[in-house]
């Protein structure tokens, strides 16, 4: 498809740097199949779920995983910044480094007290890099010297603080890795969560690292063209149990964020039977895609031409998507991120 297709104008100023505060003050746009929209705020949630219907979210853990330092050189020392966004032994990440332009294999970098050294170079500013610490030292280390990584859309109009440490982190997060959050899941509060245990709604968990594709912007016109980057998700044996078993029992399954959807549908048959799933996937999701297991999505508003607003026109129609977007910056929305949520009803 016509990668204009998903195209829009958003105002700057509905770009949210700061999350709502409680968390689930934030508004939520509720879209029907048909079109039909009502504004509501999250704590408004429940309303629209019913006993047998579980949650899914995403209880990845965002690592503060923005470094600054030096590029080591007999000219002098270069600053540098590099983005760990994926794990791939102890003491090894693959980074996004800028700038990367004159960066080489065997490299010195120096991020204060820690050592590392490039050992492989890719494109577009991507590079393998070495730390002289390894697992847990190598954990304390970043978590001491790294800073949250915000979006460019927030980080470009003021610095991360010790706010967002807490700010851009979901209540559930648990499994260290992201270098992005499940934004979905920021609305959430105990109050939230007591509301829908206490009309039944129960909850299941999946882990997807959110990686180093949600930074980078679809480039090609086409997008069968665009390629995904892979990354690790988790949905284990005893959760697919009990998904296979709200869908027995006619409940609903509500994905908490495109993170959770992507990561269910990796592990769902073509026949709709969810199965245990470990390992990479780079799944994408564009209209004429048939979902298997997904029956709603809670998510936010997103980026203009990105994969995420492709996901969602995929759910529920690029038409009625367009239209309620429209209708969510007629309406102040807030977008990206730290914004406001919409819950997505397509027909069962």
């Amino acid at each position: 498809m016509d990668v204009d297709l998903f195209d829009f104008e958003l105002p700057e100023s509905l770009i949210a740097l700061r999350p709502a505060s409680p968390r689930d003050s934030a508004r939520l746009m509720v879209v029907e199949a048909d079109g039909t929209i009502a504004h509501r705020t999250m704590r408004d949630l429940p309303e629209y779920l019913e006993a047998a219907d579980t949650l899914l979210v995403n209880d990845t853990r965002v690592i503060p995983a923005r470094l600054h330092g030096h590029r080591l050189r007999a000219a002098g020392p270069a600053k540098i910044e590099v983005l760990l966004h994926r794990r791939l032994a102890g003491d090894r990440f693959s980074v996004l480094a800028r700038p990367a332009r004159k960066l080489a294999v065997g490299d010195q970098l120096a991020f204060g007290d820690l050592k590392a050294e490039v050992a492989a170079r890719g494109e577009n500013g991507e590079a393998e890099i070495r730390f002289a610490l390894s697992g847990t030292a190598l954990d304390a280390a970043i978590a001491s010297l790294g800073e949250m990584p915000l979006p460019p859309y927030i980080a470009g109009k003021r610095k991360p603080d010790a706010r967002d440490m807490s700010d851009y982190q979901t209540m559930f997060a648990r499994e260290d890795g992201s270098v992005a959050a499940p934004t979905a899941g920021l609305h959430f509060t105990p109050e939230l969560f007591a509301g829908l245990a206490h009309k039944g709604v129960s909850r299941q968990a999946v882990t997807l690292h959110v990686g180093l594709g949600t930074f980078l912007p679809v480039t090609v016109d086409d997008t069968a063209q665009h390629r995904m980057h892979a990354e690790r998700a988790v949905l284990d044996a005893a959760t697919a149990e009990r998904l296979n078993a709200v869908h027995a029992k006619h409940g609903r399954i509500v994905c908490v964020g495109t993170t959770s959807l992507r990561t269910l549908e990796s592990a769902t048959s073509p026949e709709g039977t969810v199965l245990p799933f470990e390992g990479d996937t780079d799944i994408f999701i564009t209209p004429g895609y048939r979902f298997r297991a997904a029956d709603m999505l809670l998510t936010n508003f997103h980026l203009p031409r990105s994969t995420l607003f492709m996901l969602v026109s995929a759910l529920m129609g690029l038409e009625v998507m367009k239209r309620a977007y429209a209708e969510a910056i007629s309406q102040g929305y807030r977008f990206y991120s730290y914004g406001d949520a919409c819950l997505l009803r397509p027909r069962r």
